[in-house]
């Protein structure tokens, strides 16, 4: 009877699951799973794809979104999108970034450094939120691991064995792509979009992309859904830079424990051969025979 009540009881509990699972679906599509370069524990960065997702964010997502994190010298360090120095110090001059006070004691603008933290779109929250209509545009320094996403019964349980870190990503690339026109029915509030991967449906920022908006020298098709995969694979290099570095020395660590422990092994059945294999010494010795 014992049995029985416990496997209804995980019937039940598994039907709850599912059943939560299903609202969440009917509030907001759950992003579909992309495949990325970085992802598993032997994944890499794209150094092409970062090259391009950073061209969408210097043509497009710079205009409304800061990276006030990032330095222009990350652009050109190992593991990142692989620009040389002169690239980076190009791509710096190429912003304008608020310093001083100068002599007179006054702010003033000069071209950017290499050194320099990639200079914010607007002043302050204030002047950003007067621009945009009351809207504040987040940072996207850190926004492929801010944002994420419940990804439900049993997706949760899977992630715990094969390491599935991508939500992050997968969430930027279906917003970029989930603008669609609202069903019938559906009341947008002023200035709304309607987007179905976004919580309530009702997003702020207006369509930042279209078909052909962004030119790739590369021969990459320029399409939404490639500037979606190539800007928050840029993104989530932003959030976690030295990605490629991690897991190398993690592999290099597991290669060393399983080394290491592999010589312990030996090294234990070597020093207990003798006891193990000497029949005299297997024998049992009266008390006064042992050396104190």
């Amino acid at each position: 009877m014992k049995r029985h009540h416990r496997l209804a009881f995980a019937l039940a509990l598994a039907g709850v699951l599912c059943g939560a699972g299903a609202a969440i679906a009917q509030e907001a599509d759950a992003p579909p799973r992309e495949r990325w370069s970085f992802s598993g524990p032997f994944g890499l960065y794209d150094t092409a794809q970062l090259q391009r997702g950073f061209k969408i964010y210097q043509e497009v997502c710079a205009n409304c979104h800061s990276l006030k994190l990032l330095s222009f010298r990350n652009l050109a360090e190992p593991g990142g999108p692989d620009f040389t120095e002169a690239q980076a110090a190009s791509i710096a001059a190429a912003f304008q970034v608020r310093d001083g006070p100068n002599d007179a004691g006054k702010m003033f603008k000069r071209p950017g450094k290499i050194s320099d933290l990639f200079p914010p779109p607007f002043a302050n929250e204030q002047a950003a939120r007067a621009a945009l209509g009351g809207k504040l545009p987040p940072d996207m320094s850190t926004l492929a691991k801010a944002r994420s996403f419940e990804a439900g019964f049993p997706w949760f349980i899977l992630d715990a064995f094969t390491m599935y870190q991508e939500n992050g990503p997968d969430y930027i690339h279906a917003i970029v792509t989930g603008y669609t026109d609202a069903p019938a029915g559906f009341v947008l509030p002023p200035g709304g979009q309607y987007n179905k991967y976004f919580p309530g449906h009702a997003i702020g920022m207006p369509k930042p992309l279209s078909d052909g908006q962004v030119e790739y020298t590369d021969g990459t098709p320029t399409t939404v859904d490639q500037y979606g995969r190539d800007v928050a694979a840029f993104l989530m290099w932003a959030a976690e830079p030295t990605l490629d570095a991690r897991k190398r020395l993690g592999f290099q660590v597991m290669v060393f424990l399983i080394v290491f422990s592999a010589l312990l092994y030996f090294t234990k059945k070597r020093v207990w051969q003798a006891v193990l294999h000497d029949p005299e010494l297997e024998k049992p010795r009266a008390p006064t025979e042992y050396k104190v």
